[in-house]
Parts: structure tokens; C-alpha cells; sequence
């Protein structure tokens, strides 16, 4: 049996809200930028889900929460209590802690809404490749194109090397 994950399996505003719990908690401890950098990405997360359509707005909140990884990395290291650290202290950076290593599996689950909403990875960078997205270009050869391009009207009787 193949299990494939869709929007009905984990709906967003799951992710939302316990993102928004462990942020909460979070907060206890790391103040300031951390409650920013968290919440500004979780009123994104709540415009991808009033606007289920939306492209963008789904792939700003998967940005967003791919953002705040490092940021997270960086506050919890830098802000992290060394001293003084009380049981209310331990409980709030747990919880940042565990909203950090929940949020690479949020972004799976967040690209996979993406790429149902019709979004589309596009990475052309020159060292990857050439890009395969050929849709916008119309090709040169048509199927009404001759095999000979000297016979045409204007070719005939005309020979290659100007004779």
C-alpha cells in the first residue's frame, strides 16, 4: 500500500498551532528577536491558510520557516542562559529547542502543500545544468518545416556553392 501524504493527512493549521505553542513557550525565555523573527513567520503561515489558493503566500511561509532555522540556531545559541537557569528557564528553551528540530520536517510537509497548490521548484543555477523549462519558448523546427530548405520557390535552380 503506497501512503502519500496530502493536505488532509497534516492541514497547516496543525503546523500553525504547534508552532505557535512551542514559540509561545519559547518566548519564556528568548525575548526579542527570536518572538519576531517566529511570529512574523506564523502570521505568514496564517495568510497561507485564508488564502488556499495562493501560491505565494504558501511558499513565503515555507521560506520563512526555512529562514528561521538558521535564526533559530543563532538566537538559541547566543541568547542561551548559562547561569541562573530555573526550571521555568529549562521548560522555555526545551520547547525552542523542539520547535527547532521540528520545523526541517515542517518544511517537508509545507513544500509538499506547495507542490500541490501547483508550485514549482526552479533552481537554475548555471553549475546545476542547463534549465529544462522549455514552456515559454516556441521550438524553430515545425512540423510544416521543409527538409530542404532550397526547395522553396525562390530556390529552385539554385545551387549551394552559387554556380
Amino acid at each position: 500500500m503506497l501512503l502519500t501524504l496530502s493536505q488532509n493527512a497534516c492541514p497547516i493549521q496543525m503546523i500553525l498551532l504547534v508552532h505557535w505553542l512551542l514559540t509561545t513557550w519559547g518566548c519564556l525565555v528568548f525575548l526579542g528577536p527570536y518572538a519576531w523573527a517566529n511570529f512574523t513567520i506564523l502570521a505568514l503561515g496564517v495568510w497561507a491558510v485564508a488564502q488556499r489558493d495562493s501560491i505565494d503566500a504558501i511558499s513565503m511561509f515555507l521560506i520563512g520557516l526555512a529562514v528561521t532555522i538558521f535564526l533559530d540556531i543563532v538566537h538559541i545559541s547566543i541568547f542561551y542562559p548559562r547561569q541562573n537557569l530555573t526550571d521555568t528557564g529549562r521548560f522555555g528553551a526545551g520547547m525552542a529547542i523542539l520547535s527547532l528540530l521540528l520545523k526541517p520536517f515542517s518544511c517537508c510537509l509545507v513544500y509538499h502543500m506547495y507542490r500541490e497548490r501547483g508550485g514549482e521548484l526552479q533552481l537554475h543555477a548555471g553549475f546545476l545544468g542547463p534549465s529544462q523549462d522549455r514552456s515559454a519558448y516556441q521550438t524553430i523546427d515545425s512540423p510544416e518545416a521543409p527538409s530542404d530548405p532550397f526547395s522553396g520557390p525562390e530556390g529552385k535552380n539554385h545551387s549551394p556553392q552559387g554556380y
